[in-house]
């Protein structure tokens, strides 16, 4: 998963230096000055000292660098000064001023430097308390449930785009949606927070999963028809505009009861996977939903009344879902994940005792598709998992019923 991750020690230090590096290097430049002066006293390099409090400034950013480097520079003249001519004292005074010219110059743009450091901080830091009330974490269990996601954001320094999921416990079971909006990134952030919103309160009212997929609908119907206004203020309320024809969501509506029971509506959205026992020989299979509806946007009154496909998940099977942005993600070669190999290498190594878990098994997804795609995914990626976990016996039941069980 593409994360944003917190600047570490000074700030606008190049990750290819160590940083006491870049605390010695003006220091160094003027000792190197002094040297190369020594070497060729014809020629005249003094001047070169000024550059010390620009390299502090550009390595560092940190004021008092710039102060101890404009300092060390200043001595270093002041040594090759002393007993020199009045000419020569005259070419330090200048080089002395030229120095004191760059100080104040560093000073200045590195205390703006790092003002606007601190803001892009707080920008960031507000980014991610926004985006994870958006796409606010999931809950580790649910009706018995063990659920995990991950997501890679097309877009750098992002956690959400143009995906979605959320997964609730409603009165009528485990209830999960995983969505696709056409685009990726940013601008389809307005859409995922529609449906997002409309999902977490249809879920809870609608007993039908096509109940909450009409809501889902309309709500999307909704707010393009307000974008498009907003964006085309000469042309509201008219029909001129289709904002319908604009923009689409592929969508996968998942219900799971407490026997594990199974209901789907698929809305153009990729097959998910089961992985765990009796899975085809314990090798990940994809799920047969039927011929999927329409996406989400394009439905008619006929596609939103189909009923849900029905099925059932078996204790210690986990639903793998998952967006297109995993199937289709290709290498610099251009080769596409290899998916079926992928999940059964990740449920291969998800298991602990030999049971199958649930955040591994997304995680383990999560770095296979990044390593494929070296670290640069082109379209958002949303994965969850969904693992039926096995019902514990009591040890003393077992005992009960092993002294209860006649011998031989």
């Amino acid at each position: 998963m593409i994360r944003i991750r917190a600047v570490s020690g000074a700030p606008g230090l190049p990750s290819g230096l160590p940083g006491f590096l870049l605390f010695v290097l003006p220091g160094v430049w003027c000792g190197l000055v002094l040297v190369a002066a020594s070497v060729a006293p014809g020629v005249k390099l003094l001047p070169a000292l000024a550059v010390a409090p620009a390299i502090a400034c550009v390595g560092s950013g940190r004021r008092q660098c710039v102060l101890a480097s404009g300092a060390t520079a200043l001595v270093a003249l002041l040594s090759e000064a002393v007993g020199r001519g009045a000419r020569e004292a005259q070419e330090c005074l200048g080089t002395a001023l030229a120095v004191l010219a760059v100080v104040a110059l560093c000073y200045r743009m590195a205390g703006r430097r790092a003002g606007m450091t601190a803001e892009l901080e707080r920008t960031r830091e507000i980014a991610v308390a926004t985006q994870r009330v958006l796409l606010r974490p999931l809950p580790p269990r649910v009706n018995g449930y063990a659920v995990a996601g991950e997501y890679l954001s097309a877009c750098e320094g992002a956690r959400v785009g143009g995906d979605l999921y959320e997964v609730l416990a409603t009165p009528y079971g485990l209830r999960a949606v995983l969505g696709d909006v056409r685009g990726h990134g940013l601008t389809a952030i307005d859409s995922v927070a529609a449906l997002l919103g409309s999902f977490r309160e249809a879920a809870y009212d609608e007993p039908e999963l096509t109940g909450v997929l009409a809501r889902l609908d309309r709500s999307l119907h909704r707010h393009l028809r307000q974008r498009s206004c907003a964006e085309h203020p000469a042309v509201a309320g008219t029909e001129s505009q289709n904002p319908v024809a604009e923009e689409f969501v592929t969508l996968l509506l998942v219900q799971l009861g407490d026997d594990g029971t199974l209901e789907s509506v698929n809305c153009g959205h990729p097959q998910p996977y089961v992985a765990g026992p009796y899975a085809s020989g314990e090798r990940p299979w994809a799920l047969a939903l039927g011929d999927p509806l329409p996406p989400l946007g394009l439905l008619d009154d006929g596609d939103r009344a189909a009923p849900a496909h029905r099925g059932v998940l078996l204790p210690g099977q986990a639903l793998v879902l998952y967006t297109d942005g995993l199937q289709d993600a290709r290498n610099t070669s251009g080769t596409f994940f290899p998916l079926p190999e992928a999940v059964a290498s990740a449920a291969a190594d998800a298991r602990i005792g030999g049971a199958l878990t649930a955040a591994p098994l997304a995680r383990a997804l999560s770095a296979a598709a990044l390593r494929h795609t070296a670290g640069r995914p082109v379209d958002d990626t949303a994965l969850l998992v969904l693992l039926r976990e096995v019902a514990r016996v009591p040890l003393r039941l077992r005992r009960a019923a092993l002294s209860a069980t006649p011998n031989g």
